[in-house]
């Protein structure tokens, strides 16, 4: 097990493990669904002693753990208004967890390095400043290895299951479709497109997650609709599959939010338990 000391007044219920889309950076300065969902999540469960992300902006060959003493935001995106820039998110570090988190996933069968230099980036930072803003919960992050696909991903989450009982959430963070080519600008209008394809794709994934079948999900490349089209690169769905693994075996899953941003990009969050 990976044991450590529970704060007093700790809730030590099993917490879920969630998927959530955390959209487009500028959720942290403007109004809309997505955002107010962000804002939301904290009350969905018990305060974690810790939060374990597991980021799409995030891509090592290996799993890798980011475990600076301190954490600081990481600027991976260009081009937005200078007040996003100016945002801050200096949740504690939660470097001893990450050095047992590394020895156990060892033992699972996953060769796990700590990065103590990389900041948060923006799939970690922007949704935790709108859900726990105090920034006052230690905060790991955990790479994806991509090139792997969803199967090694399922597997990844089931060796962090246990957290689940020892207080910690598990976060993956993502984009329930990810076409970026929808995002050409001419001038200041953005090219119409025909959202569609986005609702057939995530209709079939929320029918295929609710039912819980794995043996589908595993295939979404091939039996989804447009799942080509909705994710040209796999990163920004397979946070998804870590929260499925984590969740163990026999677990419920609970749509939390749906909306389509401009675009149609969707924002679906999943929790797990």
């Amino acid at each position: 097990m990976l044991a450590h000391p529970v704060p007093a007044g700790h809730n030590r219920a099993v917490l879920p493990t969630v998927y959530i889309s955390h959209g487009s950076p500028m959720a942290a300065l403007q109004e809309g669904p997505a955002r107010y969902f962000l804002e939301s999540l904290g009350a969905f469960f018990p305060r974690p002693r810790a939060v374990l992300m597991v980021s799409a902006h995030w891509e090592t060959d290996l799993p890798m753990l980011c475990a600076p003493p301190d954490n600081q935001v990481e600027p991976d995106a260009s081009g937005f208004p200078a007040a996003l820039y100016g945002l801050h998110y200096n949740a504690p570090g939660a470097a001893e967890l990450a050095a047992k988190l590394s020895d156990h996933l060892a033992q699972a069968g996953f060769s796990c390095g700590i990065d103590r230099g990389r900041g948060l980036d923006q799939g970690v930072w922007l949704p935790l400043l709108l859900a726990f803003p105090e920034a006052n919960i230690p905060v790991l992050q955990l790479s994806l290895q991509p090139h792997r696909g969803p199967r090694h991903h399922l597997a990844l989450g089931a060796a962090l299951s246990e957290l689940r009982d020892e207080g910690v959430l598990i976060v993956g963070s993502g984009s329930f479709v990810h076409d970026t080519r929808r995002f050409r600008l001419h001038g200041q209008e953005q090219e119409p497109v025909d959202i569609a394809a986005s609702a057939a794709f995530a209709a079939w994934m929320d029918e295929k997650i609710v039912a819980l079948d794995l043996k589908a999900l595993m295939a979404y490349r091939r039996l989804a609709p447009y799942a080509l089209e909705e994710h040209p690169t796999e990163e920004h769905l397979l946070p998804l599959y870590v929260a499925l693994g984590g969740a163990g075996m026999a677990f419920a899953a609970t749509r939390l939010h749906h909306s389509t941003e401009t675009g149609g990009w969707r924002t679906d969050a999943y929790a797990f338990s």
